[in-house]
């Protein structure tokens, strides 16, 4: 498979993970499958990469515990604005987090037009007053795109001061222990069931372990920059699956948002060039 298959392939898991997390959702809740998810990548990676535990600086243990909280809450937001909003406009919303960072690191005056562009796609998908969008939701989602610009400078930290997944694995633990008693909590008595807590695991392949290890492959045979505009096309994916699986249905002002937005996002990476190939690591 080409290295562009193979990134679509990943895009095409990670939605499916999501449209069956939605489906869990009035079994478990939105904290409950944030925690099976987490959980589950954890024990995932942690077989995979086996990390090492020596030789460590204070400074790397504070890095991996900021990813960790940034994995959780990331997530968190994301699966509450998905209980209340299509599955294509959360990602979209979402997508803002990378594409500031993208704007923030070209540094150069045409960046603002793709900013401009963002922002008439968000006014689009909105519908030009957000009438149509549940506001909580909307919030939530401009939460995670908060804490995923977080991820991505936490994960640049990280990324440095651990080989391979290491450090990812120690974060992801991280993120799985903060998620535990808000989703004990949320889930409750739907832990006990072996069908719902092994789909939550189906949840973690798709969404986390399967894309991620597609997604370094792919970046052996794609240059950063390719790499990150293939990643902008995740609100198209995302709502082409809430449409197909979901029967989630958009109007035609809110897929021109959409589109915008993606547009956008392509622009801003093109613009800024090798300062922006860390924000096209992707984990939600």
């Amino acid at each position: 498979m080409t290295a562009i298959g193979l990134v679509v392939v990943g895009l095409c898991c990670q939605e499916v993970g999501a449209s069956l997390a939605v489906v869990l959702f009035p079994q478990v809740g939105p904290l409950g499958m944030v925690m099976l998810r987490l959980v589950f990548s954890a024990l995932i990676l942690g077989l995979i990469a086996r990390p090492s535990w020596r030789g460590r600086t204070r400074a790397a243990w504070v890095g991996v515990i900021q990813l960790g909280l940034a994995l959780a809450v990331m997530n968190g937001f994301f699966y509450l604005a998905l209980e209340r909003l299509p599955l294509g406009v959360t990602v979209t919303i979402e997508v803002l987090g990378p594409l500031t960072l993208s704007i923030i690191a070209s540094r150069r005056a045409s960046a603002w037009i793709w900013a401009g562009l963002a922002l008439v796609g968000v006014l689009a998908l909105g519908g030009g007053g957000f009438d149509r969008l549940d506001l909580l939701g909307v919030v939530f989602a401009l939460g995670a795109a908060v804490t995923w610009a977080l991820y991505i400078l936490a994960s640049a930290k990280v990324g440095a001061a651990f080989p391979k997944l290491d450090g990812l694995a120690f974060a992801m633990a991280v993120g799985a222990v903060v998620s535990l008693p808000f989703g004990i909590v949320d889930a409750g008595s739907a832990l006990l069931r072996l069908d719902l807590v092994a789909l939550g695991a189906a949840v973690a392949l798709l969404s986390s372990t399967i894309p991620y290890a597609l997604e370094l492959i792919a970046l052996r045979r794609l240059p950063a920059a390719a790499f990150a505009i293939l990643m902008a096309l995740a609100p198209a994916t995302a709502a082409l699956a809430g449409f197909l699986l979901l029967g989630q249905h958009l109007t035609a002002l809110e897929l021109v948002g959409i589109a915008l937005v993606i547009v956008a996002s392509v622009g801003a990476v093109r613009s800024a060039g090798r300062g922006v190939e860390d924000v096209a690591e992707p984990i939600g």
